[in-house]
């Protein structure tokens, strides 16, 4: 069957997960680890040793830095970063090389290393452009800090930037204001995400204390139908379920995993699925090094994902793309029939209005679009 090529076939793509941070958002939930400079270099070494795991470099297509901040390790550190990178996974001549950045890191020196080791897209963390709204965000970065800093990167092929909505207090024209002054700048790529208050966060704390009111749901989807409109208004194509960009300028790595790719991962918490298995590294970043450092493996978790769990995967993954899917390519990518997999789900969200077949594609209406995060587990 097609499936046992997926099972099997070798990782095009490798994620890199640096976890250091200057300071941790009252929002965040990822693994990183704030104020820990003195952990770079340990950092460093013990990912030289899980990547040493691999035997030999394999050449790979995509490359993402993520985290944490990559930039937040010092120019120096960051070379080494790459040196190693450089190495293990040597990109093909059409290549896509993702680093995440936060603003206030990016200088004329830290562009001229990204363009030396062939970095062609960098991912800001940029969020806001109201001062205000970074500051309850917690960002480290002011408005004048963000707009020097796309000035700085013009050279780059590649320019995306995430922008937060839903943030307390916040108005419809707050959010517009936003999303107008990016396309100003005009990035190639542009994410747009709702604010989740996750338990355990400091925003949290401060949700339940009673300091901040819940955002509506109408609300919430006006903020998100206005990116929709705005942005593809401006020429963006909105490709996937948060994700917008200028043609061609799609994020060739992230489709990797909405396509049902194997993918390669490394660094603590980093998830990898490679020969039919997903794994998870230690998330603490301290366990991660001290384990790797002492020979142990890096990988805290471990199941196997094939057969009908990795159909219903790739499922739900390709659906995130809004030009959906034929059921020719379900079959081949998976070795099974779209109906027998999943026809009596797929005819109910046909008929409330969620899904929708256009031009021989599965795929996601506005409302099912809207709701799309609700609609997964009756497919998983």
């Amino acid at each position: 069957m097609m499936a046992t090529s997926i099972e099997t076939q070798a990782p095009r793509s490798v994620y890199i997960h640096v976890p250091f941070c200057r300071h941790r958002c009252g929002y965040c939930n990822f693994t990183v680890i704030a104020g820990r400079d003195d952990l770079h270099a340990s950092y460093l070494k013990a990912l030289e040793m899980e990547l040493r795991r691999l035997d030999s470099p394999q050449q790979v297509d995509t490359i993402f830095l993520g985290g944490g901040t990559p930039t937040q390790l010092s120019l120096t550190e960051f070379r080494s970063l790459l040196d190693l990178l450089q190495f293990w996974f040597p990109l093909s001549d059409d290549g896509e090389f993702t680093t995440e950045a936060n603003p206030e890191d990016i200088t004329a020196e830290t562009v001229q290393l990204f363009e030396e080791y062939g970095i062609n897209r960098v991912s800001l963390g940029g969020q806001s452009f109201d001062d205000s709204k970074l500051k309850l965000l917690e960002r480290s970065h002011q408005k004048q800090q963000l707009e020097d800093c796309f000035k700085l990167l013009k050279s780059m092929a590649s320019v995306s930037m995430d922008l937060i909505f839903g943030v307390p207090g916040e108005t419809l024209e707050q959010w517009t204001t936003d999303l107008q002054s990016l396309l100003t700048l005009g990035p190639t790529h542009i994410s747009t995400y709702g604010l989740t208050i996750e338990k355990g966060t400091p925003f949290w704390s401060r949700f339940k204390k009673g300091d901040w009111e819940e955002v509506s749901d109408d609300l919430q989807r006006a903020f998100y139908l206005t990116a929709r409109r705005t942005l593809t208004a401006a020429g963006y194509h909105h490709y996937e379920v948060s994700n917008f960009s200028l043609p061609g300028f799609e994020c060739r790595h992230n489709q990797a995993y909405w396509f049902g790719d194997p993918y390669f991962a490394a660094g603590p918490g980093a998830a990898r699925y490679v020969n039919g298995y997903r794994e998870v590294n230690h998330r603490s970043t301290t366990n991660y090094i001290k384990k790797v450092l002492a020979g142990e493996s890096a990988v805290a978790e471990s199941e196997q994902v094939v057969g009908e769990d990795l159909q219903r995967e790739i499922l739900v993954f390709a659906l995130r793309r809004l030009d959906g899917f034929t059921p020719e390519w379900f079959l081949q990518k998976t070795g099974v029939s779209l109906d027998s997999l999943a026809g009596p789900q797929i005819k109910r969200f046909v008929d409330q209005g969620l899904l929708q077949w256009s031009q021989g594609r599965l795929c996601l209406t506005e409302e099912g679009l809207l709701i799309s995060d609700s609609m997964w587990p009756d497919l998983l």
